[in-house]
């Protein structure tokens, strides 16, 4: 095989050639201190500035209201503790779901250790957070509601609206981790009513290394680093004026585009799941089959590894993951599909196909050639027979 496949844009993407351009400039021509008074820090201020308003726009807040970070992750961990350090006095309990990625699940862990309380929500078999535990476990000692838009594994879309409403309705403070929703569904804070929003550049053909945090003008949050006065007091440490710059562009570009992107990406997700289903047997998708991210097909696959599956279609030049790229490395089960409650061995068994803006039909077609030679292979040598699984049906896990 010549062309290699990149099917794995749910853990990063490449840099958009617009957005590589916008950045060149601030590596080596206005390469100034945004926190400088002379001209060359004025002009990387004015740049960081742009990058902010850009941003602002793309999710319908004020441009002060955007604080750069290096990801999601530290977004992620600066709500989540800023607002529990803010509110101690208000109360002590914080609300998630069970299938939030690890910056949020770990970074609660940690809260419990320090004496707050966290509920985490169940979802249901398509991933989808439980409402009513919602409502059953909402007290006057939370102060703060955490749910991921859309769901990095298994790419479901939550009914995030309908969340953050009744947050507001019982005048508690509502965040949601957008890292793969942005660009992928319409995102604007003030019609959603959402206090607090994570995102992330390197999902949206930016730069590594930079994100940001959407945190509502008056929300009690702590400043989250010490030792400088950068993004208006509450995030020391010089800022990655090149970074930023590309993911203002990247959002900018994002937000353009999202009409024709999605549909081109739903036709081409649509297409590959029916023929991988069509072509092989006991496989089996996860997540709703509707409302998920246009990119996404998280698919298990029984009587083989995930794993071997990915080593295999790696050596034939074709890039996919079994999850979380912040999990890869751990030997653990995915959370995620644990809480949508798959039995084991098709959670060892799955895999996470995710498309880009550069794939094409006939990259899928190759894919599921490849695939389905791939499985082949591994069902043949593998010690599970057809009649241990025979319990799956078609559809049903």
């Amino acid at each position: 095989m010549d062309k290699k496949i990149y099917l794995d844009n749910a853990a990063t993407t490449m840099l958009n050639s617009e957005v590589l351009a916008e950045m060149m400039p601030y590596f080596n021509s206005i390469y100034g201190n945004a926190s400088s008074l002379h001209s060359f820090g004025r002009d990387a201020k004015a740049a960081v500035d742009l990058a902010r308003e850009r941003i602002a726009k793309g999710i319908g807040c004020k441009p002060n209201e955007i604080y750069f970070t290096s990801g999601a992750t530290e977004a992620n961990n600066w709500i989540l503790r800023g607002v529990a350090n803010a509110n101690r006095t208000r109360g002590n309990h914080i609300i998630t779901s069970k299938i939030e990625h690890p910056s949020i699940l770990e970074t609660c862990a940690d809260l419990e250790r320090q004496g707050f309380k966290v509920t985490y929500l169940d979802v249901d078999s398509y991933g989808f957070v439980r409402i009513d535990q919602l409502l059953h476990y909402l007290s006057k000692d939370t102060i703060l509601i955490s749910i991921m838009a859309a769901n990095n594994e298994i790419g479901t879309i939550q009914n995030i609206q309908a969340i953050a409403s009744i947050a507001n309705e019982k005048g508690i403070p509502f965040h949601t981790d957008a890292t793969q929703a942005l660009g992928a569904i319409n995102l604007n804070v003030q019609e959603m009513k959402i206090d607090a929003m994570s995102l992330s550049s390197h999902k949206i053909y930016g730069p590594k290394g930079v994100g940001a945090l959407y945190i509502r003008s008056g929300l009690l949050v702590d400043r989250f680093m010490t030792g400088g006065e950068q993004e208006s007091g509450r995030r020391a440490g010089t800022v990655n004026t090149p970074g930023i710059v590309g993911f203002g562009k990247a959002v900018e570009i994002c937000t353009r585009d999202i009409v024709a992107n999605s549909k081109k990406l739903k036709s081409l997700r649509d297409y590959f799941i029916r023929q991988v289903q069509q072509k092989i047997d006991m496989v089996y998708l996860n997540g709703h089959p509707v409302q998920r991210l246009p990119n996404n097909a998280s698919l298990s696959f029984a009587m083989v590894e995930g794993e071997s599956i990915l080593f295999m279609l790696d050596m034939q030049g074709i890039a996919v993951s079994t999850g979380s790229a912040c999990s890869s490395g751990s030997l653990q089960e995915s959370h995620v599909l644990k809480a949508l409650n798959i039995p084991a061995d098709l959670i060892q068994g799955t895999v996470r196909f995710s498309l880009g803006k550069m794939t094409t039909k006939e990259d899928i077609d190759q894919t599921v050639d490849v695939l389905v030679s791939v499985i082949k292979k591994l069902r043949h040598i593998s010690p599970v027979t057809k009649a241990q699984v025979g319990r799956l049906k078609k559809g049903d896990k």
